[in-house]
C-alpha cells in the first residue's frame, strides 16, 4: 500500500517474498567473494553472479536496468559504483565493490533484494583497509537507525557520526526504498540534513548503502555513462543491504542471519519474520 509520501509500504507476506529475494542476492555475493582474486577480470565475477541467481529460478535486477548490460556491478579502486563488468583484470591490492541485485516473482508481482560489499585484495593497503571497514561499519549504523530512528533522517545522521571523518562521503549518491520496483521512494541520505524525512514505520524498506572515498567526494561519470570514479582518482568503498521494518523490529533481508550479529553489537534486537 501507499501512503500519502508515496512509499511503498509492505505486507508481511510482501516482505517474505522480498526476503526469498534477499537471500539469492546473499548467495550471489558470498559465491563472488569466495571467487574473487587476482586474475580474474570482472566479467568473471559476473558470471559467476549470474549462474547463482540463475539456478535460484530468480531474475538480475540490474541487467537491462536502463539499458544496464550485465548482472552485476564491479567496480575497482577509484571506481564508486555502477562499475561495467568486463575485460579488466584484477590485481594484487585492488579494492573491489560488488553491487547484486535480485528479483522473485510471487502472485505475479518481482520483489527486489539490492546489497554490495567491497573486499581489498591481498596485499591490501592498510589505508584501503580501513576505508572498507569505515563503509562497512557506516552501514550497519545506519541500518540501526531504521530500527531505532524516528525519522528517516536518523538514518544518515548514524551514518555521518559513524564515518566521523575517517573519508569523504559521497553524496551524490544514495539508498533508497526498494519493493517492487529495484528503486523506489525514499531516498535514503548517507549525511546529516536538516530535513526530517517520513516517520520510520512498519513496513518500510529500504537499501541502505555508503559509499566513502580516501581523498574528495567529488565525482565524475566515464564516457560509458554509467562507471561513477573519485575525480581525484582515490579509491572508494561501496556497502549495501535491504532492511525491512516490521511491527517488532528489523530484519536485513539480504543477510543469512538477518542481520543478527553485527545488529546485536549496536544493541538493536531484530524481528525474524517466522
Amino acid at each position: 500500500m501507499l501512503g500519502r509520501d508515496r512509499i511503498e509500504y509492505k505486507t508481511p507476506a510482501q516482505v517474505r517474498a522480498m526476503r526469498r529475494a534477499g537471500l539469492v542476492v546473499a548467495d550471489a555475493l558470498a559465491a563472488v567473494r569466495e571467487a574473487v582474486r587476482p586474475g580474474l577480470t570482472t566479467a568473471d565475477l559476473d558470471a559467476v553472479a549470474a549462474r547463482v541467481i540463475e539456478s535460484a529460478g530468480a531474475r538480475p535486477s540490474f541487467l537491462g536496468y536502463h539499458g544496464y548490460p550485465a548482472v552485476l556491478c564491479v567496480s575497482v579502486n577509484e571506481e564508486v559504483v555502477h562499475g561495467i563488468p568486463g575485460g579488466r583484470v584484477l590485481a594484487p591490492g585492488d579494492v573491489v565493490s560488488v553491487d547484486c541485485g535480485a528479483f522473485v516473482e510471487v502472485d505475479g508481482a518481482g520483489w527486489h533484494g539490492d546489497a554490495a560489499f567491497t573486499a581489498v585484495l591481498d596485499p591490501a593497503d592498510p589505508a584501503d583497509a580501513e576505508l572498507v571497514l569505515a563503509t562497512e561499519q557506516a552501514m550497519w549504523a545506519g541500518l540501526a537507525a531504521v530500527a531505532v530512528g524516528g525519522r528517516l533522517g536518523d538514518v544518515g545522521a548514524a551514518v555521518e557520526d559513524a564515518v566521523a571523518g575517517r573519508a569523504a562521503i559521497v553524496e551524490g549518491y544514495v539508498g533508497h526504498g526498494i519493493g517492487t520496483a529495484m528503486h523506489q521512494a525514499p531516498e535514503v541520505l548517507n549525511h546529516r540534513t536538516s530535513a526530517r524525512g517520513p516517520r520510520l514505520k512498519p513496513g518500510l524498506c529500504v537499501a541502505v548503502e555508503p559509499m566513502l572515498a580516501r581523498g574528495t567526494a567529488e565525482t565524475d561519470v566515464l564516457d560509458d555513462e554509467w562507471t561513477v570514479v573519485t575525480t581525484d582518482g582515490s579509491r572508494a568503498a561501496h556497502w549495501e543491504h535491504t532492511v525491512a521494518l516490521g511491527p517488532a523490529g528489523p530484519w536485513v533481508l539480504t543477510a543469512p542471519d538477518g542481520g543478527r550479529a553485527r545488529l546485536a553489537e549496536l544493541g538493536v534486537e531484530v524481528a525474524p519474520l517466522d
